[in-house]
C-alpha cells in the first residue's frame, strides 16, 4: 500500500503531507513524496540551461524534499523522489503509475473564513485525468492523527452504487463509522428534487446494498443524512463535520472510463467543504483493499523502481 504525495515547498505541500500521514497511520501505508522538475525545452525561459544550473536546481529540490521528509513521523515509512515532466500534473500521474500507488494526495489552496477550496491548475488537471483516486487536503490542514469518520456523498445519477460500495467496504476495512450523505439544493436549479425524494433514494440504495451483502451492512455503524439548503454550498455548510473526517465522492458521467472528471456538483461541494476529499475515478476497478487497506507497515525496497533519487540524480517521468 503506497500513496504518492505531490509535494511542494510551501504550505500546500505541508497540508498534503499532514493528510498523507493521517491516512497512512490508519492502515500502515508507505508514502512517496514526489517533486517535479521541468524538462529541458527550447520553450523554457533559458535554453539551453546555463552551465551548472541543473545541478543547483537538483540540489535545491533535494533540500526541499529532505524538509518534507522531516515532517513525517518515524512511525510512517516514507521515500522521496524527483521526477521530470512536461507538466506537474502529468508527471505526478506517471509517478503514481510507476510506483503502483493506490492514491495521489495533494494540497489545495483555499480562501475565506471557512477554508473553502480553491483548485489550482495542477489540482484541476489531476481531477480531470487521474486514473487513481485523488485526495485533496484543505489549506491549513494540520491534523496527523488517524481518520475518525468516513462520509460518502451519494447522488441520484448513474454510478452512485459504485461510490456507495467503495464507502461501505472502506468503512468496514478501516473500522470507521460511515455517514451517507445526499445533498439537496432547494433553489430553482435542482430540478424540483425534495428532501423526501433524496431520503427515499438514499435509503433505497442502502437497502439494495443490504440485499447484495447483508453481512457487510451488519458490521457497520451507518448514519444516513440528507443535507439541504438554498444551494449545494449551503447544504454542505449545514452539515456537521468532524475534525478527523474525510469525504468520498465519485466522478462525473463525463469522465472517460476508469478516470476522474470532477463534475459541476462536486465542484460546488468542494468550494464549501471544510474537510479533505477523496475523488474516486469512474468505473473504479479498485476496492477498499486498494484504496484504504488495513495492513502492517510495508518495507519499501530501496533497490526497486521507487528508490530515493539522490539530489544529484533526477528520475525522468515515463522513462
Amino acid at each position: 500500500m503506497r500513496y504518492v504525495v505531490g509535494y511542494t515547498a510551501n504550505g500546500r505541500g505541508g497540508d498534503a503531507v499532514n493528510l498523507a500521514v493521517a491516512l497512512a497511520r490508519r492502515q500502515g501505508a508507505a508514502l512517496d513524496l514526489v517533486m517535479v522538475m521541468p524538462e529541458d525545452s527550447p520553450y523554457n525561459g533559458v535554453y539551453p540551461p546555463a552551465a551548472g544550473f541543473e545541478n543547483i536546481l537538483a540540489q535545491q529540490v533535494g533540500q526541499w524534499l529532505e524538509e518534507g521528509l522531516a515532517l513525517i513521523p518515524s512511525d510512517v515509512v516514507a521515500t522521496a523522489h524527483v521526477v521530470r515532466g512536461e507538466s506537474e500534473a502529468s508527471a505526478l500521474i506517471e509517478a503514481a503509475k510507476d510506483l503502483h500507488a493506490s492514491a495521489l494526495i495533494i494540497g489545495a489552496s483555499s480562501t475565506g473564513l471557512f477554508k473553502r477550496f480553491t483548485v489550482g491548475s495542477v489540482a484541476s488537471a489531476l481531477l480531470h485525468a487521474s486514473a487513481v483516486p485523488v485526495v485533496l487536503a484543505p489549506a491549513g490542514y494540520s491534523r496527523t492523527e488517524p481518520i475518525t469518520r468516513l462520509t460518502c456523498a451519494v447522488g441520484s445519477r448513474e454510478g452512485a452504487e459504485q461510490v456507495l460500495m467503495v464507502g461501505l467496504t472502506t468503512a468496514r476495512r478501516r473500522g470507521l463509522p460511515l455517514r451517507l450523505v445526499s445533498l439537496v439544493a432547494l433553489g430553482n436549479d435542482d430540478g424540483g428534487t425534495t428532501v423526501e425524494d433524496a431520503s427515499k433514494h438514499l435509503h433505497g440504495l442502502v437497502d439494495a446494498s443490504a440485499a447484495l451483502d447483508a453481512d457487510l451492512l451488519a458490521q457497520l455503524d451507518i448514519e444516513v443524512v440528507v443535507g439541504s439548503g438554498r444551494t449545494i454550498e449551503d447544504a454542505v455548510d449545514g452539515l456537521h463535520w468532524k475534525k478527523g473526517e474525510i469525504l468520498i465522492i465519485g466522478s462525473s458521467r463525463l469522465a472517460q472510463g476508469k478516470s476522474i472528471f470532477l463534475g459541476s456538483t462536486a465542484n460546488r461541494i468542494l468550494r464549501a467543504l471544510p474537510v479533505p476529499m477523496i475523488v474516486v475515478p469512474r468505473d473504479y476497478a479498485g476496492t477498499a483493499d486498494d484504496l484504504l487497506q488495513t495492513s502492517q507497515v510495508p518495507v519499501v525496497d530501496p533497490a526497486g523502481p521507487s528508490s530515493v533519487a539522490p539530489t544529484s540524480e533526477v528520475k525522468e517521468a515515463g522513462k
